[in-house]
């Protein structure tokens, strides 16, 4: 069984039914945005080898399966221009870790108040072999979390950049499941280089955070009033 398939199964729980559809981009929609927006709830956007220049709006869609070829070759990359993949206010917290984020590279994120990379908005995905890298914003260079509980598996955040706290991860009244990943070498302006926290709670395995660096406070994790555990 694979490293992380036990651990899995306590967080989240993949359903497949005969009704799913696959949609493959770019073949059946042209890019990664037009295949969210086809999908229905529990249907697969299969995406191609590629770097695609995208700022993606999750749709209003609980448990679509965004899966791409691989971190190596399979590139969402936002230009600078906005985080790379928003969960926004209105979707009214119906996104929950049946909703799958697995195989990317989510890259070059800029100019935004939270999450470079991924900004998520009481919402609740589950995260899986992904690097996040090289993304900046004011709070949470690579991810920012605001009353959302993500699952975070074997996902690498790196030289992402924040202006504020949180050059790797920004979480705020949150609660966060991180196994198997490694948030190494971001910056923060002000707070937590890797990690900064508050009213917030983490639950960790096998994470590796070194190398992070601040301006003013802790280059590593800023607990703060966090509630952190570890477990096997």
């Amino acid at each position: 069984m694979g490293r992380f398939a036990l651990l899995l199964l306590p967080f989240t729980i993949f359903i497949s039914t005969a009704s799913a559809t696959i949609i493959n981009v770019p073949g059946d929609q042209p890019t990664i945005q037009a295949g969210l927006n086809a999908a229905t709830e529990e249907d697969t956007v299969q995406v191609a080898s590629g770097t695609y220049y995208e700022n993606i709006i999750w749709p209003a869609v609980n448990g679509i399966k965004l899966i791409g070829s691989g971190e190596e070759d399979c590139v969402i990359d936002g230009d600078s221009l906005g985080s790379v993949i928003s969960f926004n206010w209105d979707l009214g917290g119906i996104i929950d870790t049946t909703t799958l984020i697995n195989g990317f590279t989510v890259r070059n994120g800029g100019y935004s108040a939270r999450g470079g990379g991924i900004c998520l908005h009481t919402s609740h995905p589950t995260l899986l072999n992904t690097t996040i890298m090289d993304n900046m914003a004011s709070r949470g260079g690579g991810i920012s979390c605001y009353y959302s509980s993500p699952n975070l598996l074997s996902v690498t955040l790196t030289s992402n950049l924040a202006g504020i706290d949180g050059g790797g991860i920004y979480c705020e009244d949150s609660s966060l499941v991180l196994v198997g990943c490694t948030i190494a070498d971001n910056f923060a302006d002000d707070f937590g280089g890797g990690l900064y926290c508050t009213g917030s709670g983490l639950r960790l395995h096998d994470v590796t955070i070194t190398g992070n660096t601040a301006a003013w406070y802790r280059g590593g994790p800023e607990k703060m009033d966090t509630r952190l555990s570890v477990f096997l």
